[in-house]
């Protein structure tokens, strides 16, 4: 596996897990602001509110978090006027990465993002200038728990899914963005509650990182993801085990 699964995955090996939990709400806590300030603030009548909650939800947010996000949402407090952003640019040994951010400074979170890809041998490019090799495509992961393999995956091709990924611990399922809400829905009422629900770039193709270009492309996307204002970090890298055992960001 490869990109920014497999990423996640060494995040949570190697974060501090407090740390990640006051990130992971932050970033959630943007996000339901924004689908407010989008599509008001109910739920039922906004698709994208609803998987931001269902997403918080499932990751255990406190409900006084996500009812303050969704008031933030509300107000006109000038703090809270996110807007959404992208970043595309280059790490070590050519690595496309893609950055998404919301953020209430664009000035601010273009100099941290272009200087972290330039401490880490990266440049930023144009707008486009790395997506091309990308599709955004919807995702849905899910605990592996007790569900079989068999079945999720003969529901979700009946279901609009275009593709699947498995690690350790979850199953990660991909579908045009379209049906993203829909599928979702359906896996719930079928399989249980899903952890993330989110539109993510998913590379066409991976490039390999050799082992001398791996710490620095890992300290990159570590310090990309550590800042306040990213959502997500996409990228293209493919790494072996062997690789990342080596690693010691």
């Amino acid at each position: 596996m490869a990109g920014h699964s497999k990423f996640k995955n060494i995040m949570h090996r190697k974060g501090a897990q407090d740390k990640k939990r006051a990130k992971i709400f932050s970033r959630l806590g943007r996000e339901i602001s924004v689908a407010v300030k989008e599509g008001g603030p109910d739920p039922e009548k906004n698709i994208r509110l609803r998987s931001a909650v269902g997403s918080a939800k499932s990751l255990n947010m406190p409900k006084e978090n996500i009812e303050r996000a969704i008031k933030k949402g509300e107000g006109n407090d000038p703090d809270s006027n996110y807007e959404e952003v992208r970043y595309e640019g280059y790490g070590p040994d050519g690595v496309a990465i893609i950055v998404e951010a919301l953020t209430n400074n664009k000035n601010r979170t273009a100099a941290e993002v272009r200087s972290s890809f330039s401490k880490y041998g990266g440049n930023l490019g144009e707008t486009g200038s790395v997506s091309f090799g990308f599709k955004r495509l919807g995702s849905i992961t899910l605990n592996k728990n007790d569900i079989n393999e068999e079945e999720l995956f003969d529901f979700i091709v009946e279901n609009g899914s275009e593709d699947y990924e498995i690690n350790e611990d979850e199953y990660n399922i991909y579908c045009n963005q379209k049906n993203l809400h829909q599928l979702n829905q359906k896996i719930i009422e079928k399989f249980g509650p899903t952890n993330f629900t989110g539109l993510v770039w998913k590379s066409e193709n991976e490039i390999s990182i050799s082992k001398d270009k791996a710490e620095s492309l890992f300290k990159l996307l570590n310090i990309l993801e550590e800042n306040e204002d990213v959502q997500a970090v996409s990228s293209n890298f493919d790494v072996s085990d062997d690789v990342l055992n080596t690693l010691t960001v």
